[in-house]
């Protein structure tokens, strides 16, 4: 397995009613919503938090981060312009996440992470670039995508090295299973882009095969897998698994 340094989150932090094994409800026709997953895709762990990015908690997650809401966020407010927006779902330590936005100054970037160190991670890594285009929701990727972002408002979703729940018994808590997929497919603009990439070929399999059956997408690749787009810059630890022959699979469709 490669070390891919993030592995991405979506559901709260919180108990869930019914037990942590409770079945999720049905994903609601259409499209527009996804069920209130019951089964867990990630696991809190305290995790340590370095001196650097408990000072960007401190200081900086007051103006960058924004608190959960239970209503659409007026993303032209908050960013305090009207530009293209990105939403990165389990960013991790953010790395790939800082690279990005100051790649492209022109994009606003909406980071969704449950993980404090990961948080102060990027927003340390967004002070010292002197960033003004990324944000950041630390909460339940489930609730931030249903309730905060209106349908059609985004220009791409990426979901960068989810976690792979490897052994066959907890496949389903992956995160990319049809009912989130269907959600996220409907808060992106037509034309707009989904993509995703594993280190794992089984999960790419299974991804690719809920990909190709939610209707409001189309692969980019025609079939299969893509080429990295150049959006996607090359973490260290990828690297790393490249030069060891790991292989690493990206996914990219377009809304339809």
């Amino acid at each position: 397995m490669l070390a891919a340094g993030h592995r991405a989150v979506s559901t709260a932090d919180a108990a869930p009613e019914g037990g942590p094994d409770a079945a999720p409800d049905p994903a609601v026709a259409g499209g527009t919503e996804a069920p209130r997953r019951a089964i867990r895709s990630f696991v809190l762990r305290q995790g340590r938090i370095t001196r650097a990015q408990q000072r960007a908690l401190d200081t900086l997650l007051p103006g960058l981060g924004l608190p959960y809401s239970p209503a659409p966020v007026d993303f032209d407010r908050v960013f305090g312009r009207r530009a293209p927006r990105v939403a990165e779902i389990g960013f991790g330590m953010g790395e790939v996440t800082a690279q990005i936005a100051a790649a492209h100054p022109e994009i606003d970037y909406l980071g969704v992470e449950v993980h404090s160190p990961g948080v102060g991670s990027l927003l340390d890594k967004v002070g010292r670039l002197g960033l003004t285009n990324v944000r950041v929701v630390q909460h339940d990727a489930v609730d931030v995508m249903r309730e905060m972002v209106q349908p059609a408002s985004l220009a791409g979703v990426h979901v960068f090295f989810p976690d792979p729940w490897h052994k066959k018994r907890h496949h389903k808590r992956r995160l990319l299973q049809p009912g989130f997929v269907a959600l996220l497919a409907s808060r992106i603009a037509p034309g707009g882009y989904l993509h995703v990439a594993t280190d794992w070929e089984d999960y790419a399999r299974e991804i690719l095969g809920v990909l190709d059956a939610e209707p409001q997408l189309a692969n980019v690749a025609g079939r299969g897998y893509s080429p990295r787009p150049e959006h996607r810059p090359l973490s260290r630890f990828e690297q790393r698994g490249l030069r060891l022959g790991h292989a690493v699979f990206d996914l990219l469709f377009r809304r339809r």
